[in-house]
């Protein structure tokens, strides 16, 4: 096929070849290396001027023991900030500036676009652990028949890879298994339930690979929840065959069309955020993309061969097998010479996001024992120094949380032991404070700003007034969020540093209600800690109290948030209405809309 990317695509080239281009060809490292320093330089500069101001205003009237814990939490805790401000303000940037974004963000991504016949067979599986069988199978078929569609069905094989293990869940699989398999045609479709689920989902992939992998060139994983259009798939893998050393193609996942309350206003904001922090973040991670573990093209002899997750020394919650496998995977992947590449476009590729915030804790304790792991993986020999460099950021992700707790839980210190008012430097102090929340919002900010600077694309959200008023309630539900899932990854990351470990089960996907028993009970300690510290701080000065309540009205009303977020009456009301609707909502694929009617 003919290659119309920049630099022509190869199989890896002479040393020289591979020195001044990534391993593909297509970019030229000197010009990554370049886009890297830059981002360091302004992350360094920012983060050095951020917590110089800070310092200055807690050493006011002199420096105690709480102002030195309360630098170093904030020196902790801000760097995730400062990285998300830079990445959010660049994709901006490239997605409104005079150019072809794509073209110095995603070279390789033109080969997608030519109409050449696939010569290369893909296996696509989806994993499952105690999930709706019917629900999640009724999708894979979904994905089989939109690729059956483009042509290329041929081409693709389909497996059921299933931990199951509650036996009436597991007979209703085998059932949706084969009533799936005897649409689909002889040999099309594989279901195999494992009965040993050592290594939780990594472990299932790598028996999955033992079994099949050596008859397929690419393999396409997804989760339950995930859907994907067939064309994209097509182009996707496209992509994969003009490139050969492309080791894994990472889509942009998007949420799907929800019923949910909660999942409508995260996904609304998620979705606008993804967008310019992902495109600002792929121009300088470049070849040493992210992978998610689902909705992406792998190519599977390489991650047979270099990708095997090691057992890590030790007992749980951080020995044992890895949890967050994900990106590990990703960083074997370009050790072993092949790009890891994320395409920062929205199509064709979905999932359902947490109906509750009581799911949505569950979800996220999950992913920090498994990001904390990574302490144990930060030694591995021939690391990519992004790749190790996106390792320690995963790590920092969950260790700056308990950080931004522990300052909340000190302000009202500060409050009543601080420099008398006529010392403080109020105003400096409140333009900080500003600043900060401007840079933390500034993957929200830049997605709001790339939608509204869009032409037609207040459109594509149901008008610009629906638009607006979605994305002030979204900036307000993030604050509240924020800390409910803060406080109780701190009071996670407390247990795991004395043994806790999580339980690894099916996830709640649908529409749910919480009953205010069920918000009690989850959410007391919240509530608890923010009736405390806010009322401390308002003794102390009730102007010091309302500029707190960014941080601290999350606590104060964690169970009714709780409770009205997951109302089934309040998700029927934004389903009729369409608050906080996505595109999808306004102009439905056809792969969505069959799976809303199955």
């Amino acid at each position: 096929m003919t290659d119309l990317s920049p630099f022509p695509a190869t199989t890896g080239g002479t040393a020289s070849q591979q020195g001044s281009t990534t391993p593909t060809g297509v970019q030229s490292t000197a010009e990554l290396r370049r886009r890297r320093l830059l981002v360091v330089a302004l992350n360094v500069v920012t983060w050095l001027l951020l917590n110089g101001a800070a310092w200055s205003i807690l050493g006011t009237g002199g420096w105690t023991p709480v102002d030195v814990v309360l630098a170093l939490a904030f020196a902790i805790a801000t760097p995730w900030t400062v990285l998300g401000f830079w990445n959010a303000l660049i994709g901006l940037w490239l997605l409104h500036r005079d150019g072809n974004a794509m073209a110095e963000v995603a070279p390789f991504a033109v080969a997608g676009n030519v109409p050449t016949s696939l010569a290369i067979r893909t296996a696509v599986f989806m994993t499952l652990r105690n999930e709706d069988p019917e629900r999640a199978i009724g999708r894979l078929a979904i994905v089989k028949e939109s690729i059956d569609a483009t042509g290329e069905g041929g081409q693709f094989d389909y497996f059921i890879l299933s931990d199951t293990n509650r036996p009436e869940i597991a007979e209703r699989e085998e059932k949706a298994a084969a009533a799936f398999a005897s649409l689909a045609g002889e040999g099309r479709v594989v279901y195999r339930r494992r009965t040993d689920n050592a290594g939780f989902k990594a472990g299932n992939v790598r028996d999955f690979l033992d079994r099949w992998g050596s008859r397929y060139e690419l393999m396409l994983p997804l989760d339950a929840d995930s859907l994907m259009a067939g064309a994209t798939i097509v182009k996707h893998v496209r992509m994969m065959q003009a490139h050969p050393r492309i080791g894994i193609l990472q889509s942009l996942v998007v949420g799907m069309p929800s019923a949910s309350a909660f999942a409508r206003i995260f996904q609304f904001g998620m979705r606008q955020g993804m967008r310019a922090y992902t495109m600002g973040q792929a121009w300088w991670v470049g070849d040493c993309g992210p992978f998610w573990g689902h909705n992406a093209l792998v190519r599977i002899r390489p991650f047979m061969e270099d990708c095997h997750l090691p057992v890590l020394g030790g007992s749980p919650p951080l020995g044992g097998h890895i949890l967050s496998h994900d990106q590990v995977e990703a960083t074997f992947m370009r050790r072993a010479g092949y790009e890891v590449r994320v395409l920062p476009v929205e199509e064709g590729s979905w999932e359902e996001n947490p109906p509750t915030i009581l799911e949505f804790s569950r979800r996220d304790v999950r992913w920090c024992q498994g990001n904390m792991q990574y302490v144990k993986l930060l030694d591995q020999p021939g690391l990519k120094p992004i790749s190790r460099f996106q390792l320690v950021w995963a790590i920092l992700m969950f260790v700056g949380v308990p950080a931004w707790t522990l300052m909340i839980a000190l302000s009202p210190f500060l409050a009543w032991h601080g420099p008398s008012r006529e010392a403080f430097p109020v105003g400096f102090a409140a333009t900080v404070y500003v600043v900060f929340f401007l840079m933390y919002l500034m993957p929200k900010i830049a997605g709001f700003a790339d939608v509204l600077m869009s032409d037609g694309g207040t459109a594509r959200y149901g008008g610009r007034l629906r638009f607006l008023t979605a994305a002030a309630t979204e900036l307000v539900f993030s604050f509240l969020l924020g800390a409910l899932t803060s406080f109780r990854i701190t009071v996670f990351m407390i247990g795991l540093a004395f043994g806790k470990s999580v339980v690894w089960g099916g996830q709640q996907r649908d529409a749910m209600a919480l009953t205010w028993r069920e918000a009690w009970d989850a959410f007391w300690p919240q509530m608890a800690f923010g009736l405390v510290v806010f009322g401390l701080l308002w003794g102390a000065s009730p102007a010091a109290a309302l500029w707190s309540l960014p941080l601290t009205a999350g606590f104060l009303v964690a169970v009714p948030f709780a409770v009205i977020t997951a109302s089934p009456r309040l998700g029927r009301l934004f389903v009729a209405t369409r608050f906080c609707g996505i595109p999808e909502e306004f102009a439905m694929p056809d792969e969505i809309a069959r799976a809303r009617a199955s």
